[in-house]
């Protein structure tokens, strides 16, 4: 499962003005790992919450993809702020 699952992507949909996740997809998981993942992550403020979702994956997806989740979520969190909130 490591080696199929490696790299991984996310889409996430955020609130512009509150910078609220409100939804989430996951590239590459299975549909209740998708569910399980959406129930962590959405609701979180994408711009000040990075550390506290880091640490809710890490305790509650205790699965081989995790740290490549992880890796994703760092990735488009600099994204957003480079994007986001420099401008």
């Amino acid at each position: 499962m490591y080696e199929r699952f490696k790299h991984s992507g996310l889409v996430l949909e955020i609130e512009k003005e509150t910078h609220l996740i409100r939804n989430v997809e996951f590239t590459f998981v299975t549909k209740l790992a998708q569910q399980y993942l959406e129930q962590l992550v959405v609701g979180a403020n994408f711009h000040t919450d990075l550390e506290f979702l880091i640490e809710r994956i890490q305790q509650h997806f205790l699965a081989p993809s995790q740290q490549s989740i992880i890796v994703a979520l760092k990735n488009a969190h600099q994204r957003f702020v480079d994007e986001v909130i420099k401008k």
